[in-house]
Order: structure tokens, then sequence, then C-alpha cells
């Protein structure tokens, strides 16, 4: 069915198409124009401006989120130096003495084979040395450069290589200099 007006000029025009299986039907008007059962696409320019937007966004957040997980690492590196040192201390009022340079950590997981009769671990809750936050091993000296009547331990930080500034250990930066 079709709705008719009298147009003044020519005598009657159409204005909108009325659905037959429908009893309501909404004027041209309240629809804006459009058939309201059509679909609707997204521009190229309203997809190219949510395009730009997200980039923007991860412009400003990814930044901040890779300095985190520098950070964070070197944290984790922290925090498992001290738990190595719990650990160490806990072999030395044990065994009487520090794991050997040759013993390294190991001896914290596996009863070393000379003069450690005494010995009561497994002293770390993990039956392997756990790897820094970079993947390398934890480096272990006794008795130590930095700490003569005690231990070295340290990591060589995010760069993997010995010295710089980025390497962590259980010593002060006053002790190295």
């Amino acid at each position: 069915m079709r709705a008719w007006e009298r147009n003044t000029n020519c005598g009657l025009k159409r204005t909108h198409t009325v659905n037959p299986q429908s009893a309501i039907t909404s004027p041209p008007a309240l629809t804006g124009g459009r058939n309201p059962q059509s679909r609707r696409a997204f521009t190229l320019i309203e997809l190219m401006l949510v395009l730009v937007i997200l980039a923007t966004l991860a412009a400003i957040v990814t930044p901040r989120l890779t300095g985190q997980s520098k950070r964070a690492k070197v944290i984790a590196a922290q925090a498992q130096i001290a738990d190595f040192g719990t650990a160490l201390d806990a072999f030395e009022i044990g065994v009487g003495r520090y794991p050997t340079s040759v013993e390294g950590l190991q001896a914290l997981i596996q009863q070393p084979t000379s003069e450690a009769q005494d010995w009561q671990g497994p002293y770390l809750n993990k039956n392997t040395v756990p790897l820094d936050p970079w993947g390398n091993e934890y480096q272990y000296r006794c008795p130590g450069q930095y700490n003569p009547d005690g231990y070295d331990l340290y990591c060589y930080g995010p760069d993997g290589k010995q010295g710089g500034d980025d390497d962590i250990s259980n010593w002060s930066e006053e002790v190295r200099k």
C-alpha cells in the first residue's frame, strides 16, 4: 500500500510505503528518511578515526608497560637473591659454613659430598636452582670478593654481561668501588 498526500503543484504525490504486515507504520520523518529495516555500515572516515584513536592509545600505553616489565624483572632478581641469602644462611647454620664456589648454589638442593654431614636440606623449595629473570644462571662465589667473610651472589642483569650498572648483587655499590 502507498500513502498519498495532495501536492499543490501537480496533484497527488507518494510520501512513504506502508508495510501491509505491520499494523503501525513510521513516517519517514521519524526514521530519518531511511527504511527502518535497512542496515547502515560504517563509513571509511569513521573506521579511520577509530584506528587513529587506537594507535594513539597504543603509543601512550606501550612505553609505560615496557618500562614496568624491566623494573619488575629487576625487583624479581633482587627478591630471588634475598631468598638465596636466606637459604645460604640456613645452610651455614646447619653445616657450619657456606657452600664453596665449587659446590655453588647446587648445594642448597643436593647434599654436597665434601664435609657436609649435618646437611639438612634441601634449602630451596624447588628441585632446581632457579635462573634469573633473563634466563641466566646466578653467580655465586665463596669466599666473596666483595664480602670476604661471606659470599658474593649476583646476576648480570638485563644485558647478560658482567660489569656495568645493571648487575644485581648482594653487596652495596660503595663496596664495589
